[in-house]
């Protein structure tokens, strides 16, 4: 089930909420109560593990290996 990350606009806390993805724009509650709460928008699940290119040179979408 995906993980969604909310910021509670009145406490500034962040936290997660698992849901189907059909309910992915439902409004959720700050684990405090609040009820002014914003989706944050994640990229979950796309981090290749280091931030900084890779040695060779290479880029692109799998790390210069086909797409050069």
């Amino acid at each position: 089930m995906p993980t969604y990350e909310f910021r509670c606009r009145e406490c500034g806390s962040t936290f997660d909420v698992q849901r189907p993805m059909a309910e992915s724009a439902a409004p959720a509650t700050c684990p405090d109560g609040h009820d002014d709460t914003v989706k944050l928008l994640t990229m979950a699940g796309l981090s290749g593990g280091s931030a900084s290119p890779t040695p060779s040179g290479g880029g692109g979408c799998c790390g210069g290996g086909c797409c050069g």
